[in-house]
């Protein structure tokens, strides 16, 4: 099960108190405080690994505290530090209050650790308020209160290359020959269902990674379709590949300009940074159409690189291949 969103509540630990203690021995005359120290609170630590892919763990534990301190004992004995709540995530997590939308962390390495919570101040023993004129301190400090916050993780893909296009633009098929990935593939609309990923090897040693991204339709950026849950994923990638269903071209081939616009202007309405990524227009299905527009397609004039392709025959996969390559170098 791929989850992408995750809603949890997260607490660090309490402070211990500290302790109002006096020494007692016997041949001790008027021994004086002794109390110790409370132990600090544990904190709430998130730390990304490359072995986990999904949110998955969230949608059944959805409540994390950190241990709280132990309190002062007598002897100057100071309390145990709480434990430490130590949350793992995949790489590319963007954590966020959940009632503010501050961004309150990103983690894209492995291993890479973030505190979000402190957890709380040990109270100090009656020991540290002994002084020439109260010999016989009776209060200590209280710990302090652990800190607590709703938050939302959002799972962001980091990929090479993002598919983008319309449902049955033939992005599943696309990656399925190119990778090893195995994408559900059907013809009907969002068989994608979830974001996939492919690893496409290049040469003998070279590989890239491309994520099949969920289809887009008009007004996806304001929830339409499958909306903004896919939508996330493009801004990590470094180059977007639009794939465009030549099968549901004219003879004219100026109505792909009305699909791509439209591709354009729903990742822009999203993040308008996305507009800056290498684009490449690929036209998909070249099998199913006559030779004439298939001959109209390659005399197409763009600003931006294009290439056409059929997934079931393999025209043109390795030219893609080649040309994804020489953009992911470039960038």
């Amino acid at each position: 099960m791929f989850i992408d969103y995750a809603k949890i509540f997260i607490k660090s630990g309490d402070g211990g108190n500290g302790c109002i203690s006096f020494r007692r021995e016997k041949y001790v005359p008027k021994g004086g405080p002794n109390g110790g120290d409370g132990g600090k609170g544990g904190d709430i630590i998130f730390k990304a690994s490359k072995q986990l892919a999904t949110l998955v763990d969230f949608t059944y534990r959805k409540h994390h505290r950190a241990g709280r301190g132990v309190h002062g004992m007598g002897g100057d004995k100071g309390g145990k530090n709480g434990a430490d709540e130590i949350i793992m995530v995949p790489c590319g997590c963007v954590i966020k209050n959940y009632e503010t939308g501050e961004v309150v962390a990103e983690l894209l390495t492995d291993g890479q650790e973030e505190i979000l919570l402190k957890g709380g101040r040990g109270g100090k023993g009656n020991t540290h308020f002994k002084s020439a004129t109260n010999r016989t301190p009776r209060y200590a400090e209280k710990g302090k209160l652990g800190l607590e916050m709703t938050i939302a993780i959002e799972l962001k893909l980091i990929a090479d290359v993002g598919l983008v296009g319309f449902p049955n633009a033939g992005k599943s098929t696309l990656i399925s020959r190119i990778s090893a990935a195995k994408p559900k593939i059907a013809d009907y609309p969002f068989t994608t269902l979830k974001p996939n990923l492919g690893i496409v090897k290049y040469g003998d040693y070279e590989s890239y990674v491309v994520a099949d991204i969920p289809g887009i339709i008009e007004g996806a950026s304001t929830g339409k379709g499958l909306g903004i849950q896919f939508l996330r994923h493009i801004e990590r990638t470094k180059i977007l590949l639009f794939l465009i269903d030549a099968t549901k071209l004219s003879e004219e081939t100026k109505n792909y300009q009305k699909d791509y616009k439209t591709l354009l202007k729903e990742l822009e309405n999203y993040e308008a940074n996305l507009l800056d990524k290498p684009r490449i227009i690929c036209f998909t299905k070249i099998d199913a159409i006559e030779d004439t527009l298939k001959a109209k397609l390659k005399r197409i004039k763009t600003n931006v690189d294009k290439i056409t392709i059929s997934s079931i025959t393999g025209e043109n996969l390795g030219e893609l291949k080649n040309l994804l390559w020489k953009k992911i170098q470039e960038k």
